[in-house]
């Protein structure tokens, strides 16, 4: 059969294949080489049979008879391998043995009381009639063949046997092509009914998909919103001294700028940016913020990682950086320390100033929760805050996220062979 197996018409992600899955395709694939390979196996139960009835029925009827029946077997045997045509295969073979059977009474030269080689293959039409046609049709060719059957062997050139016994050998027919059939219904319905709850689930799992896409969106925003807009507005207003409107013109030229990136850069583009490069680039916009950062970065080589995930760990150091500009106080000491990180990054934005207790910080507030969190969440990393008031305050960003056991702030004393970038 050459349909496949219901699945939704999302995402390539989502649409991955389930192995091992039962489904109608596997299903009556199966059933359609069970019935071929029984096929031929009945077929050889009734040679010995066969070439007695040679010298009993037309010569030229018997050769082109087995002729079709082996055809239409072999048939049926290339579509199951193939798993193309299958339910065409076995309606073509049975209605070739329905052809052969109305046929035989008048090919009949010497009739005989015995079963004839077709009686053996009445079932395997059956059977072949369970997967090709539909319920009703099935049932109709069930009980229409063994009927036939019975008629012929009524009369004269089928053997004039008694009711009784032509009627047992029909209803045995029955029986045994019953059962195939509601083996067969019984099989198609559990395997549809898979077939369903896999759509429906791969269907679920594509609207997850799109609200997690959406939802990472919503938060990008955002951030792009608080970092670029809000930030440099709140901190403009508040701007008195010349240096700290030299800060606010610098970060309205940057807000500008990452706007304008963030419209053109598509965040799901593939493209992959060196960890080295982006400690460069981190530097490099923490500098412009003129706050006395203290930079420094092992040796991180020549890792990689996603651009997007790049992206968002440097615009939550940025943002943790300018929070702390923002609120630490004059005089405070900073340090921003890059470390490799399990074939990425991790960054410690950390200050000495006034601090704050996290646990008192509104829910509308986006710098922490938002531009800095849930940003490096959604890319699969980590970020943790530690500040108290009087304190201090030290954010840790981590890609990729790793046990909390590893999310501790390196010690000042620590051997990290620092360099300073430049």
């Amino acid at each position: 059969m050459a349909a496949s197996p219901a699945a939704g018409t999302g995402p390539s992600r989502a649409a991955l294949p389930i192995r091992n899955a039962l489904s109608k395709a596997r299903v009556e694939s199966a059933v359609a080489r069970s019935t071929a390979g029984a096929g031929f196996v009945f077929l050889a139960q009734s040679l010995p049979t066969l070439l007695g009835d040679f010298g009993k029925t037309s010569p030229m009827w018997s050769l082109l008879s087995v002729a079709l029946i082996v055809a239409g077997l072999l048939f049926t045997v290339v579509a199951s391998i193939a798993r193309r045509l299958v339910r065409a295969s076995m309606v073509t073979f049975a209605g070739v043995f329905l052809a052969v059977l109305v046929s035989w009474p008048f090919a009949v030269q010497h009739p005989s009381p015995g079963s004839p080689w077709i009686y053996y293959l009445v079932t395997v039409a059956t059977a072949a009639a369970a997967v090709g046609l539909s319920v009703r049709w099935a049932a109709a060719y069930l009980v229409l063949v063994p009927l036939i059957y019975a008629v012929i062997r009524l009369t004269p050139a089928g053997g004039g046997l008694m009711p009784l016994k032509a009627s047992l050998d029909s209803i045995y027919s029955v029986i045994l092509g019953g059962a195939i059939l509601v083996i067969v219904t019984m099989l198609r319905a559990a395997s549809t009914a898979v077939d369903t709850a896999q759509a429906t689930a791969l269907e679920g799992y594509e609207h997850a998909v799109r609200a997690h896409a959406m939802e990472a969106e919503r938060v990008r925003v955002d951030a792009i919103v608080h970092d670029s807009v809000l930030t440099t507005l709140l901190y403009a207003s508040r701007a008195e001294t010349a240096e700290e409107q030299r800060l606010a013109a610098a970060m309205a030229s940057s807000a500008i700028g990452h706007l304008r990136d963030a419209a053109l850069v598509s965040p799901d583009d593939g493209s992959t940016v060196r960890v080295s490069a982006l400690a460069l680039t981190t530097r490099a916009a923490i500098e412009e913020l003129e706050g006395g950062f203290e930079v420094t970065a092992t040796r991180l080589g020549t890792r990689s990682m996603p651009a997007a995930a790049a992206e968002a760990v440097r615009a939550a150091a940025l943002q943790a950086a300018v929070n702390s500009v923002s609120h630490a106080g004059p005089g405070a000491h900073r340090t921003v320390r890059m470390t490799a990180h399990r074939g990425g990054i991790q960054i410690v934005v950390a200050d000495d100033g006034r601090g704050f207790d996290p646990q008192q910080v509104p829910s509308e507030r986006l710098g922490v929760r938002v531009s800095i969190q849930e940003r490096v969440a959604n890319v699969g990393g980590a970020a943790e805050l530690e500040s108290a008031p009087g304190a201090g305050t030290t954010v840790v960003i981590r890609w990729p996220a790793d046990s909390a056991s590893d999310a501790r702030v390196p010690s000042e004393g620590a051997d990290l062979e620092h360099e300073v970038l430049s």
